[in-house]
């Protein structure tokens, strides 16, 4: 089995967090910056619009790359609509080993063109292990295996780029399928959601109203909601740093229930404009290796050594293994859990969900770990849920907010979980999801933990005896009737999920 690249320098050095500078001003010009830069402006969107244009050097990669797509921007079949992609690699040696090229003083000094060069080869790596999977999908035949070696001329530029940029040398969420992965058509209107197109796609997703372009479009749109997110959790945590007021604790707190709102709410456009019938279509495509019955023993890069970076000799060949491309790796709602303190149960599924905050722009890997040590060591939580002690407003409304965001988390794992019923498990019995997680239980490991903590807060802020007076309708708790109404409603979801859960598991055979 092929290796996988555990190792994170920035989580395992407690040195590395005692501090952490989020940046009030995003500095879009600043191209000696990596791309990816927390912000209370962009959150974690990139600094500035990805990259669209390659430099001359790089001509037969971008020539590939428009030729690839099912459907290219003409309209006409691509590549990938025939099969034709490993050719065009293999036999008529269209992409010459273009990792030189890399070192050119135009190129190696500019960290947001190096993440769209990253990008682009991840695209061609993903397309190149996995097409002859989707051209058996498309036969309604069962995925088979996907190549297993790449080539030195996308293995070493992918190992090169990634390891400057700070990614695995494959498919990442927010480095290039997803958060790097978009432009915009007129500049002068901004991030709004007709205003998004694709840089790069392997169906038809250079159409924007295509299920493809919907499907990363709205992570898009989503994403470019999270600086107020970051900006109400740092000021929270600053307030009970500096010992502040309850007040402006509670201000935080507000700024992150609104921020979540505006998410879920644009989350929730996801089924009008990415098609549950047609998601299985360019799916195959953001697979990943690990945990996948396409690659049994991990994949062969050309030229790359056991540690992801590119090696001396060309010659020399290291099976490695990725996890694919997922939502999961987004980092608005981790950043939520390790501010809010959700205790995860110790299961291989929460260990995945360990595994996957690798797969994250080191400079959001950092934040998260230095919230999540922050947030513990300051002891957030218990200052947020002190009210139990008495009946002060102000600490019951640090309640009642605390309450609304882990709802709004709630909110979220809740719609990806139907997101899962409707766009995979109804459509395919392949097991995994594309970053290797079971498809059936992983979501609601994560879910039933936010359920869970939301009903030991409650039961915790107002009591054993008012929650159950308030479940018979025999009044109302401190926290008041809406609060009340609101966990109501999670007790029923909690019950609806592990019915879910169960049924899909009988069914499937877990």
């Amino acid at each position: 089995m092929g290796s996988t690249i555990i190792d994170d320098p920035l989580v395992n050095n407690p040195a590395l967090l005692s501090s952490f500078e989020v940046l009030g001003d995003a500095h879009p010009k600043d191209t000696s910056l990596p791309a990816f830069m927390v912000s209370k402006t962009r959150g974690f969107l990139p600094r500035a619009e990805p990259v669209v244009e390659l430099p001359a050097a790089f001509a037969p990669l971008e020539d590939l790359l428009t030729r690839m797509p099912v459907k290219r921007l003409d309209g006409t079949p691509g590549l990938l609509a025939e099969g034709k992609l490993g050719d065009a690699i293999l036999k008529d040696g269209l992409l010459p080993d273009l990792t030189d090229a890399i070192d050119e003083p135009p190129v190696r000094h500019n960290l947001p063109l190096l993440n769209a060069l990253y990008r682009d080869y991840a695209f061609l790596a993903s397309a190149f292990l996995l097409e002859p999977c989707h051209l058996r999908f498309l036969k309604g035949e069962p995925y088979g295996l996907g190549r297993d070696v790449l080539p030195a001329c996308i293995a070493r530029p992918i190992a090169r780029t990634a390891r400057i940029c700070g990614f695995k040398p494959f498919m990442e969420y927010a480095g290039s399928y997803a958060l790097f992965n978009y432009r915009l058509e007129d500049p002068s209107k901004g991030l709004e959601y007709d205003n998004l197109r694709l840089i790069r796609a392997f169906e038809h997703g250079l159409d924007p109203k295509s299920s493809e372009a919907g499907f990363v479009l709205v992570h898009v749109d989503m994403v470019r909601n999270s600086g107020p997110l970051v900006a109400g959790t740092c000021d929270a945590l600053d307030v009970v740093d500096s010992k502040g007021s309850r007040a402006d604790f509670n201000e935080g707190l507000g700024k992150v229930v609104g921020a979540l709102t505006r998410i879920n709410g644009v989350m929730e456009t996801m089924w009008a404009k990415s098609r549950p019938e047609q998601y299985t279509s360019f799916r195959t495509f953001i697979f990943g290796i690990t945990s996948q019955s396409m690659f049994p023993d991990g994949v062969a890069y050309e030229g790359v050594g056991e540690d992801g970076f590119e090696a001396d000799s060309p010659k020399t060949c290291t099976r490695l293994s990725f996890r694919g491309e997922s939502g999961a790796n987004d980092s608005m709602i981790p950043l939520m859990d390790s501010f809010l303190q959700i205790p995860m149960p110790d299961t291989p599924l929460t260990e995945i969900l360990k595994d996957f905050r690798q797969y994250r722009p080191s400079n959001h890997r950092q934040f998260l770990a230095y919230v999540r040590m922050r947030s513990a060591t300051l002891g957030v939580k218990e200052f947020a849920l002190s009210a139990n002690a008495g009946d002060d407003s102000e600490k019951i409304e640090s309640v009642r907010l605390w309450l609304q965001i882990l709802n709004q988390v709630r909110d979220f794992r809740w719609r990806h979980w139907c997101f899962g019923k409707e766009y995979i498990l109804k459509r395919t019995k392949h097991p995994t999801a594309t970053g290797g997680s079971p498809i059936v239980t992983w979501l609601p490991n994560q879910l039933q933990a936010v359920l869970r903590e939301m009903q030991a807060v409650y039961v915790a802020a107002v009591g054993e005896a008012a929650v159950a007076a308030a479940q018979a309708g025999k009044g109302k708790t401190k926290l008041g009737e809406d609060i009340d109404d609101m966990m109501d409603a999670a007790a029923r979801q909690s019950a609806t999920l592990a019915k879910e859960v169960a049924r899909y598991c009988e069914e499937r055979g877990v």
